[in-house]
């Protein structure tokens, strides 16, 4: 789940516990053109208030005059749709006809968000199992798969981070990618064996592991969800995390330095190490988008994005360079 959602579970832990009822909304499948996934959530209090969204605020609006009746925050979990005909989708300005469907769920003790964001807090992945039936909730660790489930008995969803970061050197640039990744529901680890680094190097949500960064890869066992990035200028450290990071399923690899930097890295690993031009080929570097950043939060911004572009299957051409517009302005363009 991304932050987003995480935030509505922690809303709606609050609300109860300033004694007002409160109802959980999560989707649980679209049709045609919907504004959010399968696995969104919204909270709504009894007096109206909504912490989240589902659709943009027009399925909100009819939620929460129902709140408001009354009709939600008692009684047991209850499926729903949104735009199932034409007039539906036109009176809740669905788009394109699209269809939502909800499973609504009353917020009681049975409910165990407290247990659920305890194990959250500790980095766990959790496999949430809610039986409509009941409203009785079932919490068991998570596995690779993040598939939201419904059948006619049961709500399946996962929580936790899906996707993981590896980034090796606890450096300037680490602080700043590190603190916006963890916004973007990466779990971030930074590797940096190197005590003047390491050293007061701490970012909430960050996890700081000494051991050396081939190690390190290997006993994370990166998959289709890891990101694993080299910060530190040392062959000695990159070197050995990329090694172990191309023989890996990781969806992306990048290393920081110039082209010529990169040249010769590539050359090291395969002369010293056996890499071939295929491994070689899926280190992203210089890493992050070429979008002339200079500055190292200006650069964590780049990688980010470039993580970003290739989690959803997009490929950014290369930018072609223009004059700024100051420049423009002043009477300087040619």
């Amino acid at each position: 789940m991304d932050n987003v959602d995480l935030n509505v579970l922690r809303q709606a832990t609050t609300w109860l516990a300033q004694g007002h009822r409160v109802v959980l909304g999560t989707i649980t499948r679209t049709w045609g053109s919907a504004p959010r996934p399968p696995g969104s959530s919204v909270a709504l209090r009894d007096d109206g208030l909504v912490a989240g969204s589902v659709s943009g605020g027009c399925i909100e609006d009819d939620l929460v005059d129902k709140a408001r009746a009354g009709a939600l925050t008692t009684g047991l979990p209850q499926v729903v749709r949104y735009g199932i005909d034409t007039d539906t989708a036109q009176r809740f300005g669905l788009p394109c006809g699209g269809l939502i469907e909800l499973v609504l769920e009353p917020v009681q003790p049975r409910t165990r968000l407290d247990d659920l964001l305890a194990r959250l807090d500790r980095g766990e992945r959790v496999r949430r199992v809610l039986t409509i039936a009941s409203g009785e909730v079932d919490l068991q660790p998570g596995n690779t798969t993040d598939e939201l489930a419904l059948d006619d008995t049961t709500l399946v969803t996962h929580h936790g981070p899906r996707w993981r970061l590896l980034l090796i050197g606890a450096g300037q640039m680490t602080q700043y990618l590190a603190q916006m990744a963890t916004a973007l529901d990466y779990q971030v680890l930074v590797c940096d064996p190197r005590e003047e680094y390491a050293t007061g190097f701490e970012v909430p949500g960050a996890t700081l592991l000494r051991s050396m960064p081939d190690d390190t890869v290997v006993e994370m066992k990166p998959d289709g969800h890891t990101a694993i990035i080299a910060l530190t200028h040392d062959p000695k450290m990159d070197d050995l995390a990329l090694m172990e990071a191309v023989n890996s399923p990781a969806f992306y690899i990048g290393a920081i330095g110039s082209r010529a930097n990169q040249a010769k890295r590539k050359a090291r690993l395969k002369e010293h190490f056996g890499i071939t031009d295929d491994q070689l080929a899926r280190i992203h570097g210089p890493v992050g988008l070429k979008n002339g950043a200079r500055t190292p939060p200006e650069i964590a911004i780049s990688i980010l994005a470039e993580l970003t572009a290739v989690r959803y299957g997009y490929r950014v051409p290369e930018p072609v360079p223009v004059k700024p517009q100051a420049a423009v302005e002043a009477g300087c363009a040619t």
